[in-house]
């Protein structure tokens, strides 16, 4: 059966066909719309889809934000410009006539890179950096995405009581700091107005203040890795997301987590899927795997 699996995020949209092997084919991306209107993500992922539509038997979505009785609820509203209450599946199954199934989009990757694992771990964490920072928990072998579908928003931790305000309405979050846009706002001087991919160029160049920044982000990422390895005791943490896996970074990750103490180490890789894990894990999900 082909799963029309479906990624909405923070600034990208992607849809592809996955069969039952999960082999992927046909995908297509689109940017999300800037508009704070539903009509206009509507109108957004009907375009997605349309190529697709016609190949597919059921429909999977992965989508930033906590996904609660079928509905999009934004945490951080910023990171879907401004989205609350946006009826997801109810929206897809008009658009489609198919069973659809949606779930947070790092629960969903998490998914994806734990079967990649391939049975090694029962146990693990993952993080995705990117417009924000997410993340999703397997233990035991099982995906946890709690009653009200909170678990794993590891990015709306508290890293610093002094910090930035979030989108989510607390001071001071993870993602407030780490995540590409955190990056982004703190930037100042030369750097003011400039996003995450243009500062980790300058960083490239050994500029002073886009490499301070990244290290920022680093660091602060690995301070959440030991607090997620203090709260699961997970075997291991898969990092993803355009920061995560930007050149470098995970490097720096590491030498900040064993600046830890050693009860708080952990492996770290690289998402095996890299960009694809929502889509895959997703349709993972909706194969009942």
């Amino acid at each position: 059966m082909t799963t029309l699996a479906i990624d909405i995020g923070g600034t990208k949209l992607a849809a592809a066909l996955v069969d039952g092997r999960l082999q992927m084919r046909d995908r297509h991306e689109l940017p999300t719309p800037a508009s704070k209107t539903p009509q206009a993500l509507r109108a957004a992922l009907e375009a997605l889809i349309e190529p697709l539509l016609a190949q597919a038997q059921r429909v999977a979505i992965a989508s930033t934000g906590i996904i609660r009785e079928g509905a999009l609820l934004a945490l951080n509203p910023l990171n879907l410009g401004g989205l609350m209450h946006f009826p997801l599946v109810q929206t897809l199954e008009s658009l489609t006539g198919l069973p659809t199934l949606a779930v947070n989009d790092a629960q969903a990757a998490a998914w994806a890179e734990y079967h990649a694992l391939g049975g090694e771990y029962h146990d693990m964490a993952f993080i995705t950096v990117s417009t924000g920072v997410g993340g999703g928990v397997v233990s035991n072998g099982k995906l946890l995405t709690g009653a009200g579908g909170l678990a794993g928003h590891v990015g709306h931790t508290l890293a610093d009581p002094n910090g930035p305000q979030c989108g989510c309405g607390r001071v001071g979050c993870v993602e407030a700091i780490a995540s590409g846009r955190g990056i982004a706002a703190a930037a100042e001087g030369s750097l003011a107005g400039c996003d995450a991919k243009t500062i980790f160029s300058w960083a490239g160049q050994g500029d002073e203040q886009a490499c301070q920044l990244i290290q920022r982000s680093a660091c602060t990422l690995a301070r959440l890795i030991a607090d997620v390895k203090a709260t699961t005791d997970c075997q291991c943490v898969v990092i993803g997301g355009s920061v995560g896996l930007a050149e470098g970074y995970l490097a720096q990750v590491k030498a900040w987590l064993v600046q830890e103490p050693a009860a708080y180490h952990v492996k770290l890789l690289a998402a095996h899927y890299r960009h694809d894990a929502g889509l895959l894990g997703a349709a993972l999900l909706a194969q009942g795997e």
